[in-house]
């Protein structure tokens, strides 16, 4: 099976399906917290997370969002002319924040030219009955999916990361979108401490079985002041090798069902904060090598998806 010309089914893919041309993320920060960080639930955060909240490459928080909205779409149309747009709040939790800020600052971004979806990035602990009504509110004015933080269906490791809550309540956030027609996309990563491969292929079976429609899987990045240096320090954390992560992202995909879109197969991490590992850094190297990695084992997205890992 071919999706384009990925053996996966690539965001890039369902994105020109669904709007006919080239559509862009434009990354924004709001300005917004996390409960993790405040102490409603910790101060320290989840111990990958970066300073600025996951958003290293969101726009200048000190800017509204119109203005942050702007200034990365001028860029963005320097490599491509034409397209559309998506308003993407990926700094911190942004669910986190009253309606009526929440309401401003989502209607400043979808109301910008171009803009044909909306995507936000929260936690799953984050989404009460109000917020979950304004979410379909917007649903219903542009197309709109809620990117929520798994990271690992081990329940040992969740709390050795510091996520701040139980599998149940991913579930019920999942459930409580779906019932009002809002697209769930689950972050999955590889390589946190002490997991095993086994451990992750046992969380893409998990976050797959559930009523999700997108799936982000992310190599864990090591950033300079973050709570996880010590875990390296101590030499709890090994960092995977290339030829490590290649292989497991293939299995993965072979398990992810074919009506899955894969929003990422690795992540980014500025040059001048990563401590490791520095191969990640080759990104398109990556990206080419799970590709010929696919061919060869003649694996596609969903063949063993009803099976045990590969």
């Amino acid at each position: 099976m071919l999706w384009g010309d990925k053996r996966y089914y690539n965001l890039n893919y369902f994105l020109r399906q669904k709007f006919g041309c080239k559509v862009f993320k434009i990354s924004l920060d709001a300005g917004f917290s996390c409960p993790n960080r405040d102490g409603t639930i910790s101060k320290g955060g989840c111990i990958f997370c970066s300073e600025r909240g996951s958003g290293d490459f969101a726009g200048n928080r000190s800017f509204s969002i119109e203005d942050q909205f702007v200034h990365i779409k001028e860029i963005m149309n320097k490599k491509w002319k034409e397209g559309k747009y998506i308003a993407y709040f990926q700094a911190y939790t942004n669910t986190y924040a009253s309606i009526e800020t929440l309401r401003e600052k989502y209607g400043e971004a979808v109301n910008q030219d171009g803009v044909v979806a909306l995507a936000i990035a929260t936690r799953p602990d984050c989404l009460g009955e109000d917020v979950l009504k304004l979410l379909e509110e917007f649903n219903k004015k542009v197309y709109t999916w809620m990117e929520l933080g798994l990271q690992t269906s081990n329940e040992e490791t969740a709390q050795k990361i510091n996520r701040g809550y139980r599998l149940q309540v991913f579930e019920k956030a999942v459930k409580d979108l779906r019932s009002r027609n809002i697209d769930v996309v689950a972050h999955v990563i590889f390589g946190l401490p002490g997991e095993t491969k086994e451990d992750m292929l046992d969380t893409v079976r998990y976050v797959t079985s559930k009523d999700i429609q997108g799936v982000k899987f992310h190599l864990l990045h090591l950033m300079q002041n973050t709570p996880l240096v010590k875990f390296y320090d101590s030499g709890e954390l090994k960092f995977m090798t290339q030829n490590e992560y290649i292989d497991i992202i293939c299995s993965a995909i072979a398990m992810t069902p074919s009506n899955i879109v894969i929003h990422r197969l690795t992540g980014d991490s500025p040059r001048n904060l990563l401590i490791g590992p520095q191969w990640s850094l080759k990104k398109w190297e990556i990206l080419n090598s799970i590709d010929l990695e696919l061919k060869e084992r003649n694996l596609y997205q969903g063949i063993y998806s009803n099976e045990k890992a590969v």
